[in-house]
C-alpha cells in the first residue's frame, strides 16, 4: 500500500516489534478489539486472524478505504473513517461486552487519547490497552511518585491503569523514520477512585490544580487555587511534610489530602 505520509504518520515496518505488540494482548480470540490508527494496516493484518471483532479507526481519508477494501472478505473486520477524538468508544461496544485497545498514538495527541481511554476505562468498557507512543511520554506516564518525569499525567493514568512498561523501538522500525525512540506500554484499566474514596471529577480538577506549577509546593499551587492558610492548616495530614511538592507524593497521600481539604468545603 503506498502512501505518502499527511498526517505525521510514522509507519511500523519492523516484523517482530509488529508481533510482539499484539502478542501482548494475549488471548484474544473471543474478544473485540479497538485499533488506533491501524495505518498501513502492519498490526491490523496480523489481529485479523487473531481476535473475533476488529474495529479499526483510521483517519486517514486515503487509508481508510484502502484498509476496507483490502479487508474486505473478512467478516470480523470493520473499518471506520473517523477522528479518535472525536469518537465515542461506549457506542462501539455491545452492551455487556467490553473491548481490548492497541495502536500507534499519535505523537502530538498521545495525552487527549490516553485521557479519552481513562474515561472509557472509569465506564467499564475497556479491559487493557497495548499502545506505543513517543518514549519520553511513556516515561511520565508509567514513572513513578518522586521521579523527575512524576507529574499529572503520571498521577492520573495511575490513577486509572495499572502501567506496564513492554519494550522501546529505535526509529529504524518506522518509515519514514520519526526523530525519536518509540515505547510500547500495557495498560490494564483499574480505577481506583472508590478504592481510594474519592470521587473522579473532584480528584482529576484537584490533580490539575496541585500540578499547576510544578516546581512549587502543595501549599502555594493550593493556595493559587483558592485554598486559605485556614483551611491548609486544619486539613494538613501529618504524613505530608509542609514544603512537600506534588510529584514527590504517591497516590494514598494525596487522596488523603483531598478528602480532608474537600472536608473544610
Amino acid at each position: 500500500m503506498k502512501h505518502k505520509p499527511k498526517l505525521g504518520q510514522n509507519f511500523l515496518v519492523d516484523d517482530a516489534a509488529r508481533h510482539a505488540i499484539v502478542d501482548a494482548l494475549g488471548d484474544i480470540g473471543n474478544r473485540t478489539v479497538i485499533e488506533i490508527g491501524p495505518g498501513k494496516g502492519a498490526i491490523t493484518e496480523i489481529l485479523a486472524k487473531r481476535c473475533q471483532h476488529l474495529i479499526a479507526l483510521e483517519l486517514d481519508r486515503e487509508l481508510a478505504p484502502a484498509l476496507a477494501f483490502r479487508f474486505r472478505n473478512q467478516s470480523n473486520v470493520q473499518i471506520i473513517e473517523a477522528d479518535i477524538l472525536k469518537t465515542d468508544l461506549r457506542e462501539l461496544v455491545s452492551a455487556n461486552e467490553t473491548a481490548d485497545v492497541i495502536g500507534n498514538l499519535p505523537y502530538y495527541i498521545t495525552s487527549d487519547i490516553l485521557l479519552q481511554l481513562f474515561a472509557a476505562g472509569q465506564s467499564g468498557i475497556l479491559t487493557q490497552a497495548v499502545v506505543m507512543m513517543q518514549r519520553e511520554v511513556a516515561d511520565r506516564v508509567s514513572a513513578s511518585p518522586g521521579v523527575r518525569d512524576y507529574g499529572l499525567l503520571s498521577a492520573t493514568a495511575q490513577m486509572n491503569a495499572d502501567v506496564e512498561h513492554l519494550f522501546t523501538l529505535p526509529p529504524s522500525a518506522f518509515s519514514p523514520p520519526p526523530e525519536v525512540y518509540s515505547t510500547v506500554l500495557r495498560l490494564r484499566f483499574a480505577p481506583r477512585f472508590e478504592e481510594l474514596g474519592v470521587d473522579p471529577a473532584g480528584f482529576d480538577a484537584f490533580l490539575k490544580q496541585i500540578f499547576a506549577q510544578k516546581r512549587k509546593t502543595l501549599q502555594n499551587n493550593l493556595r493559587a487555587a483558592g485554598y486559605t492558610p485556614q483551611q491548609m492548616a486544619a486539613a494538613w495530614p501529618p504524613s505530608i511534610p509542609a514544603q512537600a511538592r506534588a510529584e514527590s507524593l504517591a497516590l494514598e497521600p494525596t487522596a488523603e489530602l483531598y478528602r480532608a481539604l474537600s472536608a473544610t468545603l
